[in-house]
């Protein structure tokens, strides 16, 4: 059975890895000690201020004026003692409103396991919305009369998508699409986190074919979704790990490289992109070798990594020097300085690391002030490289470096894109760093960077196919997307 969480919550999380976060130390627990209501207003106020000051632009998608009413609002609400995990709600409900993904506080997710393990109970559905309709993606009731594909109409008498943006509430994103995007795989614990600790849930759904049902489904352990799932019979999975070559029918190169890390079990260092390089040149080799008439690279479900291990990707097929910023700006601030600090110590204080060369720009600019970071050009690579056409398969589970080679290979004119939209930016608030609440010890990321891809497009947008495959809300039998991609291909 795939965890309540089907995908790593990191897939969700664009880091980019030119500049990852990272801790000298691990986290400290947030106190489970109530705070006095004057003790979270001033956590609160610490909270906001130190946004204000570390954000690359707090109010970039959401006006100051709102943002001051929400502030005053919570302010003026807690009326009493909070406990840290009331206070880690209300806060991300609170940073969330800012609408950039990067700025967030995570979900409790040992409280969540713990909650698992002892039997605890979840809402047992997985939902997609759909142009504002709210549909079955994957159901775990137990309840003969839902299916994936049905349509949700109400919960608990609330319209579906209503009672879905109740709980969107808690998440951090950049627009809905990519709100509703991580729902997809992250519901039920959100609706735990929300504070809906309902048994059973009343909800009326509409059959593919038109027929209205009122159903009763039941919150269920994780043995239950463990016995729904095993009890299926088997069918078409999309493997976000997988990394594998093929040569298909028509005689097209297929691609599947994987996370853009070292995946490998007994890999020693997952940012070595040693394997992976060998993987890539092989296959390309391969291709070139079987004579392929274009190369098809799936990038589907895929979280990302470093750049490392996808510029040689892009390297094969590129044409002209590359890289995956037109404009990386910064914004220097005490929070990054001192996470950066911890990080460039962690690596020995290495002055060869990106950390060494922000430490070096820091200095030079006071705090509050902007910096352009330059990020060199990837050349081609030298020798052997592939010539013919080259096409890239994304969806909206494509996340992070992932949606930067998209973006690179379409800006650049590399290769052809197809699938769908990516929820997640192709111009973005990101780079993310952390500082921490002093009487909570909750950690706050926030985007200390503005990125834009290669092109200059600003917009909250993903990287748009060339060529749009539409994508059923539930799974099926057989990998259609990938069927219609080669149709695309091979006719091409």
């Amino acid at each position: 059975m795939p965890p309540i969480l089907k995908r790593p919550l990191v897939l969700v999380l664009l880091v980019l890895a030119m500049l990852p976060t990272a801790c000298a130390a691990p986290p400290l627990p947030p106190t489970d000690a109530p705070l006095s209501q004057s003790q979270a207003r001033k956590e609160l106020e610490h909270l906001y201020a130190t946004l204000q000051a570390s954000h690359y632009d707090l109010f970039a998608r959401r006006p100051r004026a709102e943002y001051d009413a929400l502030y005053h609002q919570t302010w003026e609400g807690f009326d009493g003692p909070r406990h840290s995990d009331a206070l880690r709600r209300e806060f991300q409900r609170f940073v969330a409103y800012g609408n950039v993904a990067h700025a967030r506080i995570d979900p409790p997710m040992a409280e969540w396991e713990a909650h698992r393990a002892s039997g605890g109970r979840a809402f047992p559905l997985y939902l997609r919305v759909i142009d504002g309709r709210v549909f079955v993606q994957d159901d775990y009731s137990g309840v003969a009369d839902i299916a994936p594909g049905d349509e949700v109409l109400s919960v608990a008498g609330v319209p579906a998508l209503q009672w879905m943006n109740r709980v969107r509430t808690l998440v951090s994103a950049d627009n809905d699409y990519l709100a509703y995007t991580q729902m997809e795989t992250q519901l039920p614990v959100l609706i735990w986190w929300y504070g809906e600790r309902a048994s059973k849930w009343d909800i009326a759904i509409a059959k593919p074919a038109g027929q209205r049902r009122t159903l009763v489904i039941p919150a269920r352990s994780r043995s239950e979704f463990e016995a729904t799932a095993a009890a299926r019979p088997s069918g078409f999975e999309l493997d976000w790990n997988a990394r594998t070559w093929r040569i298909a029918d028509g005689g097209i190169g297929y691609l599947r490289p994987g996370p853009f890390y070292d995946n490998r079990p007994d890999a020693s260092d997952p940012w070595d992109p040693s394997a992976f390089r060998t993987f890539i040149d092989e296959a390309f080799a391969n291709f070139i070798d079987a004579g392929t008439r274009a190369v098809l690279i799936d990038l589907r479900n895929n979280p990302g990594g470093d750049n490392s291990f996808s510029d040689p990707m892009i390297a094969w097929f590129a044409d002209k020097p590359f890289n995956f910023s037109l404009q990386f700006d910064i914004r220097v601030s005490e929070a990054a300085i001192r996470s950066n600090a911890e990080r460039l110590l962690a690596a020995g204080n290495d002055p060869d690391t990106t950390s060494a060369r922000l430490a070096a720009a820091y200095a030079e600019k006071p705090v509050g002030s902007r910096v352009h970071f330059s990020i060199p050009l990837v050349h081609p690579r030298n020798g052997t490289r592939y010539a013919k056409p080259v096409y890239l398969l994304i969806n909206r589970h494509s996340y992070s470096n992932t949606v930067l080679v998209a973006a690179i290979s379409q800006d650049y004119g590399f290769a052809t894109v197809l699938g769908e939209e990516t929820a997640d930016l192709a111009s973005t608030y990101g780079a993310a760093e952390k500082f921490r609440l002093p009487a909570t010890g909750l950690e706050v990321s926030f985007p200390k960077a503005r990125i834009l891809r290669p092109n200059g497009d600003g917009r909250a947008r993903g990287v748009i196919p060339d060529k749009l495959i539409p994508t059923s809300a539930f799974a099926t039998g057989t990998d259609e997307v990938l069927v219609e991609a080669l149709r695309i291909v091979t006719e091409e």
